[in-house]
């Protein structure tokens, strides 16, 4: 096998950042927390999602000042 094939067969690892610490996390079987690079930077991560400091933006919920009513149906 000539040296040319032997490069394309290896690939490199796949590296995110930690979302909390921002380190180095190889993305792969051996890190279980990814993309975390620990259970404590997955637990401060979860604490902020518990505490509605993040948050996936939706459609503001409607309220009874929006003038929606049963009755328009």
């Amino acid at each position: 096998m000539s040296e040319s094939n032997n490069e394309q067969s290896i690939t490199k690892p796949t590296i995110v950042k930690c979302p909390t610490c921002q380190s180095a996390v190889i993305w792969n079987t051996e890190s279980p927390f990814r993309p975390f690079c620990s259970k404590k930077c997955q637990m401060i991560d979860f604490g902020e999602w518990a505490d509605e400091e993040k948050s996936i933006p939706g459609a503001p919920d409607m309220s009874d000042s929006d003038g929606w009513s049963e009755d328009q149906y």
